[in-house]
């Protein structure tokens, strides 16, 4: 099954290969309707092109590989899972009368193992948005999640969660139905399950909202997705009292794969096609699956106590420093 592909919205730094690609399209019109031999043209323009695509996405900034994973193309978990698993559905609810739409979960197979998932999911257009709170689950997605990773423990099938969130919804009303205790009950419940747990970072991981379904025995990232403790403009705006500083704070905060893979938060990262996984989905889900694939036999290949054990000793070494007298 593939995934549709879709053009995306220019974004600022991407404005040279907008235009190359116009060029050849311009070029490809005028073959088109005159007749004419350009062919040696049309394909100079597309080696300039992909040399420019591979210089420009080698150099991407912290800030903009945020932009990049925030456009409204770029794959959802809902996106992903059709490609990854067969024979999956979407289970619903929280057992306690909310169903958050932020939140997907449901069960299915990888290559032909039983597994349950647990993703955020965000909108394609505003309305979508709305109907998903922008990707930011409250506490009853937080405890469908913990519902469905029980129901994992309980039959022994390994967990996929999607990490795709700018964070945890922040509205008084999830203050006030429990937002904080949602959270943390799975980070303490996530430690204790006895099936493997594979983590990925698809878009942004933000905050709390991402830890929420983050503690797991791996954690993979795709190339240019980013994990972060706060935004980069919140970070700004906290230290700086100013947002528009929000590039230095990306730089600082250490939010790209390949950062966090140096400091040991990540163990893999998924390549992605030259563009991100918006400009080639298939590919991009393809890559995933067979990261996927391979942590997950290996995975299963340990006991439970190997693996809550190796679970607890992977976080306990996390923010290791050393100071120097």
């Amino acid at each position: 099954m593939t995934i549709t592909e879709k053009k995306a919205i220019p974004l600022d730094f991407l404005k040279p290969v907008n235009e190359l690609e116009n060029q050849i399209l311009y070029l490809l019109e005028l073959i088109k309707n005159n007749n004419v031999n350009l062919e040696d043209d049309v394909n100079t323009c597309w080696d300039d092109l992909l040399h420019l695509k591979r210089e420009l996405f080698a150099s991407l900034t912290p800030l903009q590989r945020l932009h990049l994973v925030r456009q409204a193309e770029r794959p959802t978990t809902l996106d992903y899972i059709p490609y990854l698993l067969d024979d999956w559905i979407e289970l619903h609810g929280d057992r306690g009368g909310a169903d958050d739409p932020a939140m997907v979960g449901g069960i299915g197979k990888l290559n032909g193992i039983s597994v349950v998932f647990i993703g955020h999911q965000r909108g394609k257009d505003t309305k979508d948005n709305v109907t998903r709170n922008f990707g930011m689950p409250s506490p009853g997605g937080y405890r469908k999640a913990l519902r469905l990773m029980q129901y994992a423990n309980t039959f022994g099938f390994p967990i996929l969660t999607f990490i795709d969130t700018p964070g945890a919804w922040a509205g008084i009303e999830a203050e006030r139905l429990g937002q904080g205790e949602a959270i943390a009950m799975n980070l303490r419940e996530m430690f204790s399950l006895q099936v493997p747990i594979i983590c990925t970072v698809i878009g942004e991981g933000g905050s709390g909202g991402a830890l929420g379904i983050g503690v797991g025995d791996t954690m993979l990232m795709l190339e240019y997705a980013v994990y972060t403790v706060a935004t980069p403009e919140a970070c700004a705006a906290i230290l700086w009292k100013d947002s528009q500083q929000s590039p230095e704070a990306a730089e600082s905060l250490k939010i790209t794969s390949s950062d966090l893979k140096v400091l040991g938060i990540i163990d893999r990262i998924v390549p992605e096609p030259i563009g991100g996984s918006q400009a080639g989905p298939d590919r991009a889900a393809s890559n995933l699956k067979n990261c996927l694939s391979n942590e997950l036999d290996a995975l299963l290949n340990l006991t439970k106590h190997e693996l809550t054990l190796r679970r607890y000793q992977k976080f306990r070494k996390m923010g290791a420093f050393y100071e120097c007298s």
